[in-house]
């Protein structure tokens, strides 16, 4: 009876700690300040890149194996998240759920090449690929960690 209880117990810890893993990809995320995603443009402000913890709402997810997402930043625009060092990936279906991530915002140019690459990566049309046709600065972020809440943000 004694066993039974202390394997019904070892049984519970291990599925906990697997269910907590399931939702974190890459590093674990640090604690400190966590600002939401709609604060990341006025907090990086005239820097060209700032180490953040962020919250928000995945807004798309690369369909193709789960390598990028994008954020909304609550003002129309949202942020492409690329993953550290291509160390990880995310399920497909994750977007619509609330999320934190870990890592490094900047503001970079990205050429027609990338963008093309995920528009096609995000599933558009063969027109709407070919109509990017000029760079773009964007907000841009490589999260080293990434954790998915159990909810979507709906």
């Amino acid at each position: 009876m004694k066993t039974n209880v202390i394997i019904l117990v070892l049984i519970f810890i291990v599925t906990l700690g697997f269910a907590q893993e399931k939702n974190s990809f890459g590093e674990k995320i640090s604690s400190g300040k966590i600002i939401s995603s709609d604060q990341v443009i006025t907090t990086i402000g005239e820097n060209e890149s700032m180490e953040l913890r962020v919250e928000g709402i995945i807004k798309e997810v690369c369909q193709q194996k789960g390598c990028w997402m994008t954020m909304d930043l609550g003002n129309g625009e949202s942020m492409r998240i690329t993953f550290k060092d291509y160390g990880f990936f995310i399920p497909e279906e994750s977007s619509g759920f609330g999320a934190i991530i870990e890592g490094i915002a900047q503001i970079k140019e990205q050429s027609v090449g990338t963008l093309r690459h995920y528009a096609e990566d995000a599933g558009k049309s063969k027109e709407q690929i070919e109509s990017i046709t000029s760079p773009v600065k964007k907000l841009t972020f490589v999260a080293s960690g990434v954790m998915i809440k159990a909810e979507t943000g709906d």
